[in-house]
């Protein structure tokens, strides 16, 4: 597939892009440093603005899909209106250059850990990851209201780390994943699997998922 990935040089994007890459997928990465990118005759790097949405669209046209792995960054000002703000372009920019196929990394936040409790909403939650958690619950909303594009939504379980690839892991839907009473992790790698999977082999089509050992 010609793939077009927003956010290609960070935490999660690098990790997508890798794999991709190894799987022999055409990718346009979308970054604000395009010189952060590796060199690879399969790559194409370009600088990008995600909150300008009609320039976006111009760089989305003729892919096959959208990873939409884009981040203010978890120290950043504003970061729960950045999120939505990039967001809702990206959404826009994918509609107008007519690709139909997005998929949008989210955060664990807005899974659920009880009847109508999502994850963000519980004492424990920390309360530096809050406004980021917020942008991309609110991401989730308005990507679920969306009727035109074939979308998925994954969230990462509540502990994402760096670590190994093995291929193998559990896949869930709207509820949080737990090992016994603590909560489940994934190596980032192993979270680039499943979005490639998803790619690959749609199973979650206007659905949001996730994945955990």
């Amino acid at each position: 597939m010609k793939l077009a990935l927003i956010g290609a040089s960070g935490f999660v994007g690098a990790a997508v892009l890798q794999e991709a890459l190894n799987r022999g997928h055409q990718v346009t990465g979308i970054v604000r440093n395009p010189e952060k990118l590796p060199q690879h005759p399969a790559l194409s790097a370009v600088a990008g603005d995600v909150y300008n949405s009609a320039a976006l669209a111009e760089q989305l046209k003729d892919h096959d899909a959208v990873i939409h792995a884009f981040n203010p960054g978890w120290g950043t000002a504003e970061i729960r209106e950045r999120f939505i703000a990039g967001s809702q372009s990206i959404i826009a920019a994918t509609k107008q250059a007519e690709v139909q196929r997005l998929l949008i990394v989210g955060g664990a936040g807005s899974l659920y850990v009880a009847p109508n409790v999502q994850l963000i909403d519980t004492p424990s939650f920390p309360s530096e990851y809050k406004e980021g958690a917020e942008g991309a619950r609110q991401a989730l909303r308005l990507i679920q209201a969306e009727q035109d594009l074939a979308w998925s939504f994954i969230s990462p379980p509540a502990l994402l780390q760096p670590g190994e690839r093995t291929g193998q892991f559990r896949i869930g839907g709207e509820q949080l994943l737990m090992n016994g009473d603590a909560p489940a992790q994934i190596s980032v790698a192993d979270l680039a699997v499943a979005i490639i999977d998803e790619l690959e082999r749609p199973q979650h089509l206007r659905q949001r998922f996730t994945v955990g050992y």
